[in-house]
This record gives C-alpha cells, structure tokens and sequence, in this order.
C-alpha cells in the first residue's frame, strides 16, 4: 500500500511539474521561432560582410532572399489556409510557430554553406567560398 501511494504521489507531482498550457506551449513555440529567425538574420549578415567585394554575388542573394521570405509566407499560408474562426482551434499558434521554425532552420542550413565554404575542388561550388 505505501508503494502505491508513494507511486501516486510521485505521478501526480510529476504531472504538476511537467505539464504546460495550451498557451505555454505556444508561446515556445512562438519563441522557438524568433530564435531561429534571429539566427537567420545573424547568418545573412555574416555572408553580406564577407561577400561584400562580390557585387553580383551581393545583389542576387538579396533577390532570392526577398524570394524566399514570400515563398515561407506561401508555404505557410498553403498548409494552413484562412478558414472559419476556430478551424485550426487553439494549436495553431503552435503548428504555426513549429513549421515556420522548420524552413527558416532549412534556410539556415542552406545559408551557411557561404560561410563554411566547400572542399577544393569542387567544380560547381559557384560564389561559394573554398574551405580554409
């Protein structure tokens, strides 16, 4: 008996400690995103500022970066379309926050080889930069 209640009181304290609102959990999501965003900005200035003898290389990032921020705006507005108040209920601020983190993440990902570079030799590595 003393194990059960040890083992109720055990589940039952952990439920309290563990467990999040709805609007809790949207509100990481939200602050997931922003740190994913933040990180976004923070890389594109990097390229900017090294590649910043590289005019043309300059002018078509700022092009497909302005293109990529209307493409997140579809996407996102492609998975979860206007409807009726309510369609979505009270997730989608989660879901929305979660898989606009995701692309802006995939951009990173993409972003960042201009600053790592790729290995010598490569012969279709274009404006990027050779490793050091």
């Amino acid at each position: 008996m003393k194990q059960f209640i040890c083992s109720f009181l055990l589940c039952t304290i952990m439920n309290f400690c563990c467990s999040q609102s709805q609007s809790d959990m949207n509100l990481k999501a939200s602050n997931n995103f922003q740190k994913a965003d933040a990180e976004l900005n923070t890389v594109y200035k990097k390229i900017l500022k090294e590649y910043k003898t590289d005019t043309a290389f300059i002018i078509n990032l700022k092009k497909a970066q302005q293109i990529w921020i209307q493409f997140r705006n579809a996407e996102m507005n492609a998975k979860f379309p206007n409807k009726e108040p309510g369609y979505y209920g009270s997730v989608l601020p989660l879901c929305w926050n979660s898989y606009k983190q995701e692309l802006t993440e995939e951009r990173i990902k993409k972003l960042k080889i201009w600053l790592t570079g790729i290995e010598e030799g490569d012969t279709c590595s274009g404006s990027i930069k050779t490793k050091n």
